[in-house]
């Protein structure tokens, strides 16, 4: 499929006008796709809050990207653990507290491929917990915020949605019964974007003025599969990262800058790579499956993602 909207190069950051005056929230932003897009914000003059979970880490980044614009640049971090709900509240308080503006919420970080069942502190099967539900209560925290500044919920999602068994399965979240990591990592996928989906119908019977989008980075060389994927994963990986089927992680964050600033956007939709399988090549409107926004179970998720936060959405 090749999407025409932005010419035969597709979406590329040269589209950005200056962005002056704008505050992006990403999760997971001190390596990887997110760190791209925080250095592609941060190069147009945006001023960048990251969430991560690592102090360490997220020291490095800020200093790497303050040498690389210069001291003055506007980009911190709060320390969140995605799979922590605890840690989830205390850094959307912090942020609630220190960030008057938030243009948009880019959900960036996750974990995928864990090798065997492991549970997060709130027992939760951990790429749920960590992708998903985290996400749900953090975006659920900061949407009074958001929606005063006009801004815009991004799911970073991954074709990974399309592996699996394409529901949720709700008698067994936990995969106590059949877990195994790819179809698990493809439901906390499809939930994010159940979720996203989900938000924009809830949104559509409202005067609430927040904008939901759904992409994907593609196939491409970033550090998720090498911090939580299994050995042979991770190895196979390396070798696919040398073929041409995977781009650089700062093309793997075209997609979530994009939709996060690129206006006339369609929400009802999933944005990434339009070339060879949709993993790489020219960024633009991708496939959307249906199974993706499959109403009953959207709307099941939801109770059930609300329930499992403690978290009831105002909207």
């Amino acid at each position: 499929m090749t999407d025409t909207t932005f010419g035969p190069n597709g979406w590329t950051p040269e589209r950005l006008n200056d962005q002056s005056g704008k505050t992006y929230l990403i999760t997971g932003a001190n390596a990887g796709a997110g760190f791209q897009a925080a250095r592609i914000l941060l190069g147009k003059g945006a001023k960048v809050v990251m969430l991560n979970r690592s102090h360490e880490k997220s020291e490095a980044a800020v200093a790497e990207l303050k040498t690389e614009f210069g001291q003055d640049t506007d980009v911190s971090f709060v320390r969140m653990d995605l799979s922590d709900l605890s840690s989830v509240r205390n850094a959307a308080e912090i942020v609630l507290e220190t960030v008057p503006e938030i243009d948009a919420l880019i959900c960036n970080a996750a974990i995928a491929q864990v090798p065997t069942q492991k549970l997060t502190v709130d027992g939760f099967e951990s790429q749920l917990g960590t992708n998903h539900y985290g996400h749900f209560l953090l975006c659920g925290m900061l949407f009074d915020r958001l929606e005063a500044s006009g801004g815009r919920i991004v799911v970073a999602a991954s074709l990974g949605y399309n592996m699996g068994i394409k529901t949720i399965q709700f008698d067994d979240m936990n995969w106590d019964k059949n877990y195994s990591a790819n179809p698990v990592y493809s439901q906390s996928k499809l939930a994010q974007m159940m979720f996203a989906y989900e938000l924009q119908d809830r949104l559509k019977s409202t005067e609430r003025k927040v904008e939901v989008y759904v992409c994907h980075p593609g196939s491409s060389a970033t550090s998720l599969i090498s911090t939580s994927g299994g050995m042979i994963t991770r190895i196979l990986f390396q070798l696919m990262s040398l073929s041409p089927m995977v781009q650089s992680a700062e093309k793997g964050a075209f997609p979530e800058v994009m939709c996060a600033t690129e206006e006339g956007l369609e929400q009802r939709a999933i944005y990434g790579p339009t070339g060879r399988m949709e993993f790489v090549g020219p960024v633009g409107k991708g496939t959307l499956n249906a199974h993706a926004y499959d109403k009953a179970v959207m709307t099941r998720l939801w109770d059930v993602s609300e329930k499992a936060t403690g978290f009831s959405w105002k909207i």
